[in-house]
Formats: structure tokens, sequence, C-alpha cells
């Protein structure tokens, strides 16, 4: 096989209109299968599944109900990312450095802060539906 130097290094880049979309689409479901290798995400979905619909019912308004599911969205988006940050440092290489443990460090203060907003924000909403 011979290499072309005017080949693009990424053939993404090069496609257009729905082609483009059609393929960012099948990407980003390998991105969802990648992620569901790992047992937080698959735990924080499960959470989700729960949560999701439960936020439907405990907001009482659709700003309630769509801060509700933003924050348990964004844990999900938070985790993806971190999982990603994870695959890279150790694309690098296996052992151990104090770079790599800081960004692998701080990919999890990440996720951590993301679940308590979340949890904060539906403790008072749970406050706010029951207690008041």
């Amino acid at each position: 096989m011979s290499i072309n130097i005017n080949d693009p290094v990424n053939p993404q880049k090069a496609r257009r209109g729905l082609d483009r979309i059609w393929h960012a689409t099948l990407i980003s479901l390998d991105g969802f299968r990648a992620g569901w290798g790992e047992t937080a995400f698959r735990q924080e979905v499960l959470g989700a599944i729960v949560m999701l619909p439960a936020a439907f019912w405990v907001g009482r308004t659709w700003i309630e109900v769509a801060l509700l599911v933003a924050t348990v969205v964004l844990v999900l988006i938070v985790e993806l990312l971190n999982t990603g940050i994870e695959a890279a440092i150790n694309r690098v290489g296996p052992e151990w450095h104090s770079f790599s443990k800081n960004a692998k460090d701080l990919g999890s203060a990440a996720v951590l802060l993301s679940i308590v907003l979340c949890c904060g924000v539906w403790l008072a909403a749970l406050w706010h539906r029951f207690a008041t």
C-alpha cells in the first residue's frame, strides 16, 4: 500500500453535507461504545435512566425539568471527557509520570464536581417539591 502525501490524514475533514453528518454520528456512537467500557459511565447511565424520567415528575416548570435533566446529562458528558483524557494519557505510555497523574486527577475532579452539582440541584428540587 502506497501512501499519497496529498491524502488527508483524517478523511472526515474532506466530507461535506449529509455524508459528514452521517459519519460524525457513527464516530459519536463509537464514542458511546468506548464509554460503555468504563464502569463509572455504566453506573452513571443507570442513574440517568432513573433520574431523567423522574425529572419530569420532580420539576414543576419546564425550567426546573430542564435544569434537572441538564445536570444529569452534564455528568455523562464530563465522564466521557474524563475517559477520553485517560485514554490519551494511556496512549502516551503506561509508566507513571506526574503530568499524567495530574491530567487524570484533574479529569476525575471534574467528574466529582459535576456529580456534586447534580446532587445539589436535585436535592434542592426535591426539597422545593416536597418540603414546601
